[in-house]
């Protein structure tokens, strides 16, 4: 926040800012280059990054060139100005807490809420999301919305992912739930406490805790509807990688699982040919003391030592073997054991042992090659050829199996193995031609049991955070490592969760929003704004300043808007001879409708790389909501205050 000398400063010179500012080249050429980056980002022919950082170098060229000097000559827009943003605390808050959230997806921490979601999504899916998204926009008005929105973006992914929705139709709206929440109380955004200490070094009355929640209410209602029920019918979902569709729902591998004492499958009983019990799996066959039994299994119990072989999808797989029912136990030491059964029991027992302390273990799928070694073996064969450092799971063919052993099934060329394994074993594999890894498919397992390391240390990361005990930055960065040194991820893990794309964005923003506030862009629109509604009264002025804020602020940050546009919304009130509160509250609702670009707040660029969104998703989802809010507040501030 800004401290009390700048603040007084800002509020005394209000009249001044109110004024238009005389047009310079320079501020022109300002607005040209933000101009162009916008059309790029939003054309999206050039890749995000490249635009982002040409704008930089064009900014960092003109005032190298004709810099913008102070009284003692400095230039004001150096190159370590414009690049300072590269290094700025939000940039490195957003990446520590990206990498936290991964922590908890890469321990499964998620999976407990997701499934309660999953639940009550099977009946009713607009309903679980509708209350999933109402409590992250509760949470919003209280906590800072960035963490809230790196709490609900695994549990809201998982969910999607299990009732088949795409994440673009989920994750934006959960950003803008959020961003809505925010607008509700005088702590559920940082620009709603700029604006509450302006207008106290304005000499105006205090702005309470509570004093805007029910326009802000009706304000974050409006919005919420349309996040809910319009947002995900505007957004195309693109089209996931091959490696995503590699590891999507229909296609179905077999695997065996051997009922070991205290299995959860025990007593499980089938009813109509089917066992409900066994969620997301189809059984295939029962082998019990050398007898194999065949579908329908009518009255058939499970029991301790039977191995059940099923059909199943990669998903249900991984699922299984990184749940806490160890239905198909991920241990360092005990895989090779536990995924075999019966007749090629004492065969495992003779194979290596996986390397102990390998706990994060890598799913990877592998196909057959036409010259390979394995032919005519059985899938163990690969067990023997890593030397135990990988395992297979399950076999899928592309002609139908017959209900025979694993043990039994002799390979053939193009039969594809689920192979379970270290990533150094995995790299291994892709050097010899006996089985060909497929491209994209790799992927890190939940490390189970550090689930309740990641949960503590998230709620710490969180409590310290909220508390203000430190700033928020140092909360995430220490959890951030906490994480990693408590083993919930590695560091691969680590790097790979953070998008480039975002420091760009970010790095350019800040660039951006400098040369414009520098030059005076930002008082010149401003300055504009107010002179178009001169003299047609209190609505009118104020339904331009909502919109003016607005914009603004999905191009600066609400922060640099609110210092901006608080003194100017003050002195415009006072200039008519109005009351500056419906303008103030109308303010700070501007200042938080930032939807329209990823750049404009921090849960949009939390949200980018998930959703697989591009620039112009923003465009379409975020502008609509803008206008919808304008409307809104142009529409009850009248009623609400008597205008």
């Amino acid at each position: 926040m800004a401290d009390s000398a700048m603040l007084h400063q800002l509020a005394t010179a209000a009249p001044e800012l109110a004024m238009a500012t005389p047009m310079t080249w320079q501020m022109g050429a300002t607005l040209a280059i933000i101009g162009a980056a916008i059309v790029l980002f939003a054309m999206e022919r050039v890749p995000l990054e490249i635009t982002a950082m040409g704008a930089v170098a064009a900014l960092m060229l003109l005032f190298a060139l004709w810099p913008l000097t102070d009284a003692r000559g400095e230039n004001l827009l150096s190159p370590q100005a414009l690049l300072a943003g590269f290094a700025n605390p939000v940039l490195f808050t957003i990446f520590a807490l990206v990498v936290i959230g991964q922590g908890l997806y890469q321990t499964g921490a998620v999976a407990h809420p997701a499934r309660a979601i999953v639940r009550l999504g099977r009946s009713r899916p607009r309903i679980a999301f509708a209350i999933t998204l109402a409590i992250a926009g509760a949470l919003s008005a209280v906590l800072n919305n960035t963490p809230v929105v790196v709490i609900f973006i695994p549990v809201v992914s998982a969910a999607a992912a299990t009732l088949g929705h795409a994440l673009g139709r989920v994750l934006m709206p959960l950003s803008f739930i959020t961003i809505l929440g925010g607008m509700t109380t005088l702590i559920g955004s940082s620009s709603n406490l700029i604006v509450a200490a302006l207008v106290l070094a304005a000499g105006l009355p205090p702005i309470g805790f509570f004093d805007f929640l029910m326009p802000g209410a009706v304000m974050a209602l409006v919005g919420g509807i349309y996040a809910i029920a319009l947002l995900p019918r505007l957004i195309r979902p693109r089209r996931p990688s091959a490696a995503h569709e590699r590891r999507g729902h229909g296609r179905q591998f077999i695997a065996e699982i051997t009922l070991t004492p205290g299995h959860p499958w025990i007593g499980a009983r089938a009813e109509a040919g089917l066992f409900p019990a066994l969620a997301g799996m189809t059984v295939r066959m029962v082998r019990r003391r050398g007898r194999t039994i065949l579908r329908p299994f009518d009255d058939l119990t499970l029991e301790e030592g039977d191995v059940v072989g099923i059909a199943a999808t990669r998903k249900v797989l991984a699922e299984a073997l990184v749940s806490r029912e160890a239905i198909m136990p991920l241990l360092p030491g005990t895989a090779s054991g536990r995924l075999k059964g019966g007749d090629e029991a004492q065969e495992a027992s003779d194979e290596p042992e996986p390397r102990p302390g390998a706990t994060h273990m890598t799913m990877a799928e592998a196909m057959v090659a036409p010259a390979s070694r394995l032919l005519g073996h059985n899938v163990h064969q690969v067990d023997r050829m890593s030397a135990g450092a990988l395992h297979v799971v399950a076999i899928q063919r592309r002609g139908r199996m017959a209900r025979t052993p694993l043990a039994h099934i002799r390979l053939e060329p193009g039969d594809v193995l689920l192979l379970l394994g270290s990533e150094e074993a995995l790299a291994a594999l892709g050097r010899q031609s006996d089985l060909v890894l497929l491209e994209g498919s790799a992927e890190e397992l939940p490390v189970a049991h550090h689930q309740r390391s990641a949960i503590l240390i998230f709620a710490l990361t969180i409590a310290v955070a909220a508390s203000g005990l430190v700033p928020i930055v140092v909360a995430a960065v220490t959890g951030a490592l906490a994480m990693i040194l408590a083993g919930c991820l590695n560091v691969r893990q680590a790097a790979r969760a953070v998008d480039l794309r975002i420091y760009f964005l970010i790095g350019a923003a800040f660039a951006l929003a400098a040369a414009l506030e520098t030059t005076g862009g930002a008082k010149l629109l401003a300055g504009a704004a107010v002179s178009l509604v001169e003299g047609k009264g209190p609505v009118a002025l104020l339904s331009m300043l909502f919109l003016l804020t607005a914009l603004l602020t999905n191009l600066l940050s609400n922060q640099a808007t609110a210092a901006l546009m608080t003194p100017i919304t003050i002195s415009a009130a006072q200039a008519i001879g109005a009351d500056p509160v419906p303008f103030l509250y109308g303010l700070i609702f501007a200042l938080n409708c930032s939807f329209a670009t990823p750049i404009a707040y921090q849960t949009n660029l939390l949200v980018l790389g998930p959703g697989n969104y591009r620039f112009g998703d923003f465009l379409l989802g975020g502008l609509p909501l803008i206008v919808l809010l304008w409307l809104t507040y142009t529409a009850l501030a009248p009623i609400w205050f008597a205008l």
